[in-house]
């Protein structure tokens, strides 16, 4: 046998369970006026992280554009 099965990789990886998820919000609920004054203290301040991050959540983080240059000539088909 080549043992992959021991290897552990597939109870490790992948999303957390949803009563993890349910868990997380209950514990996280009653911080939410706190966290919401935090954030309005912050935006009238005109601190640029609040309003980042305000924005971010409000109408989504805009795409992330690359540019990329080669500057060596490939050749479409390898003979």
């Amino acid at each position: 046998m080549d043992k992959r099965k021991n290897n552990g990789g597939h109870t490790t990886a992948g999303r957390k369970s949803k009563a993890d998820e349910v868990a997380l919000i209950e514990k996280l609920t009653p911080l939410e006026p706190l966290a919401f004054e935090a954030l309005q203290k912050g935006l009238e301040q005109k601190d640029f992280k609040y309003v980042q991050l305000f924005y971010n959540y409000y109408a989504g983080k805009p795409r992330e554009t690359k540019d990329i240059t080669i500057n060596e000539d490939l050749p479409l088909f390898i003979d």
